[in-house]
This record gives C-alpha cells, sequence and structure tokens, in this order.
C-alpha cells in the first residue's frame, strides 16, 4: 500500500510541475509560437501548424501540436524523417534546429496529452504493437523530451547514413528507446526531469 501511495505521489509531483511549468512557458512563448505559425503558413502555403494523430497514455490516440516544418505532399511518404529530407524547407530546417517547432506542445501539456519528459509520441504501428512487459512504456504519458530522446538527438543524421532508414529505425533505434523509456519509468525522480529539461534546452 505504502508503495502505491508513493507512486501517487510521483504522478502528481510529475503531473503539478508539468501543468505550472507548461502554463508559464505559453505565457513566456505565445509571441514565438504565433510568429513561428504565420511564417511556415506562408512558407508551406497552408496552415502553420502540424497536427496529427499519435499514440499517447495508455495506448490512446491524441492529436500533437506542432509548427510545420515540411511542405504538403500527396505522396504517401515515410514516418521515418532523415537528415536532408526534401520534404523540409529552409525555414522548417531553423525551426527543427531551434526547437522552436515543438513550443505548440506546451498546449498538449498543460491540457495532459503529454510531459515534459517521457517517450516521443510515435505515430500508430509503433508503440501501440508493443507486446509483455514492454507495454509498461504506455502507461507514461509521452514527452517532449527525455533520456531516449537526448540520446538519439541526432537520429536524422544517425538515419541518413543507413540503407534503410526505416528498417534501422524499426530493429535498432526504437527498440533501444523502449529499453531507456523503461528504465526512466522505474528509476524516476523529478531531478532527472529538471535535468533533462535542461540538457535538451541548453546543450
Amino acid at each position: 500500500m505504502a508503495e502505491l501511495s508513493g507512486k501517487s505521489k510521483q504522478v502528481l509531483v510529475k503531473r503539478a510541475f508539468d501543468f505550472l511549468l507548461s502554463f508559464f512557458g505559453i505565457l513566456i512563448s505565445f509571441w514565438i509560437i504565433l510568429l513561428a505559425w504565420v511564417l511556415a503558413s506562408i512558407n508551406t502555403h497552408s496552415n502553420g501548424f502540424f497536427i496529427q494523430s499519435r499514440v499517447g497514455q495508455d495506448g490512446k490516440l491524441f492529436k500533437v501540436i506542432k509548427i510545420k516544418t515540411m511542405r504538403p505532399t500527396k505522396q504517401p511518404g515515410t514516418t521515418v524523417t532523415k537528415r536532408g529530407d526534401p520534404r523540409i524547407t529552409r525555414l522548417g530546417a531553423f525551426f527543427r534546429r531551434t526547437k522552436i517547432d515543438e513550443l505548440p506542445q506546451l498546449w498538449n501539456v498543460l491540457i495532459g496529452q503529454m510531459s515534459f519528459v517521457g517517450p516521443r509520441p510515435d505515430v500508430p504501428g509503433f508503440a501501440d504493437k508493443l507486446t509483455g512487459n514492454e507495454r509498461e512504456v504506455l502507461k507514461l504519458r509521452p514527452g517532449i523530451t527525455g533520456p531516449a530522446t537526448l540520446k538519439y538527438r541526432n537520429e536524422e543524421e544517425l538515419l541518413a547514413a543507413q540503407s534503410d532508414p526505416e528498417k534501422y529505425n524499426r530493429e535498432v533505434i526504437f527498440p533501444d528507446k523502449v529499453r531507456i523509456n523503461l528504465d526512466y519509468m522505474r528509476n524516476w525522480s523529478l531531478r532527472k526531469d529538471i535535468s533533462y529539461i535542461w540538457q535538451t534546452v541548453f546543450k
């Protein structure tokens, strides 16, 4: 019973931290988000917000919000993005490099669909296909950053060096991310969350 109480306390602390930080984050950065949306709308000739279904906590789908960084295309595309992807606009590359494209996700965090730290939210076909103990990772809210995100912060360059990026992502990167995120879940602390956020912003 004490263990359950401790876990419940951790969940409440993490959620309170996420809510407060995302609330003030939106207050501070809303003008950047608005400007980026206008520029992305002009640059891509479409809505500057990129909205897509992703797998969230407990395997439930939600709509993630980002600044659009790619040109709209009618051709079926890959879910894997590598460095030099021709779909990425020059302005989009700047947004991705500076992480400005991630700022609208503060709203996802504020309303409880995401956390600041956790597994990156995947498109259907990855996290929702997990089996056995690996499904434990679905108990976590997906995050803007985290230990797996930091390890693979150069993922686009890594994928660009592979002859079959999708296969490498499916067989090497994704399983490793699951392992890292399970370890994060089992050894969570607020201090570590703050450290991951610091590393994301300043390193």
